[in-house]
């Protein structure tokens, strides 16, 4: 089977982008200093209130990769290994060309993509006025078309959750978090024009989640 492994990464809107209504909407819950810092943080976790700044997609089996990302003034170019392109556009571009890309494959890998990237991505597609190519939210109770990896290794919630940092460290894998980046910097890193820097750390994560792909195939998948 063909399969593509993919992760994004968001940028919430500034809080001017927002009309009064929407604000007191947005923030109607956070009474001290310390809430509100907490519901401006959690703008990047919803789609009508963030952006797609990086689009990460890998074949697991051939190790070759895009990753679509918010660049300014950036070329596209080719990673050092000559596996991974670095293509610069903007999010609607972003999303025409992720649909494009996945429509061809059997299955598609994510970590914790049905919670966040598959909706995020499909709701904000219909927001641009892009419309999705296949349907990222399929039967839920079968990795054969999505494996959510958060799914399979918790048995569909039924242990404990981990994050994808932690999962890498416990099965032996190189975790993307080791090289200093976290998604929690990727605000400061795009304000900072280190535009590369979040598409590496997206294809990063993507990385990662492809080794933890191959773990539980040879070890726990028994799907056909």
């Amino acid at each position: 089977m063909n399969r593509v492994v993919f992760d994004i990464e968001t940028l919430a809107y500034p809080l001017e982008h927002f009309d009064g209504q929407q604000l007191e909407y947005l923030l109607r819950f956070a009474k001290t200093d310390e809430e509100r810092e907490e519901a401006i943080q959690k703008l990047s976790l919803t789609p009508f209130t963030a952006r797609i700044v990086a689009i990460a997609m890998l074949n697991p089996e051939s190790n070759r990769g895009k990753v679509f990302y918010d660049g300014p003034g950036d070329r596209p170019e080719l990673a050092d290994d000559g596996f991974i392109e670095y293509a610069p556009m903007e999010e609607p571009e972003m999303l025409e060309e992720f649909w494009k890309t996945i429509l061809p494959y059997g299955q598609f890998i994510t970590f914790n993509g049905r919670s966040f990237d598959c909706p995020f991505v499909m709701l904000r597609s219909a927001a641009l006025g892009v419309k999705p190519s296949r349907n990222l939210m399929p039967y839920r109770y079968s990795a054969n078309e999505h494996c959510d990896l958060l799914d399979q290794l918790t048995f569909y919630g039924a242990s404990r959750k981990f994050n994808l940092d932690f999962y890498c460290k416990a099965f032996g894998i190189r975790s993307p978090k080791a090289e200093g980046v976290s998604g929690q910097d990727v605000a400061t890193l795009h304000a900072a024009g280190r535009y590369r820097d979040i598409a590496a750390y997206c294809m990063g994560d993507v990385k990662a989640t492809a080794q933890l792909f191959h773990r539980w195939q040879s070890m726990l998948s028994l799907e056909k």
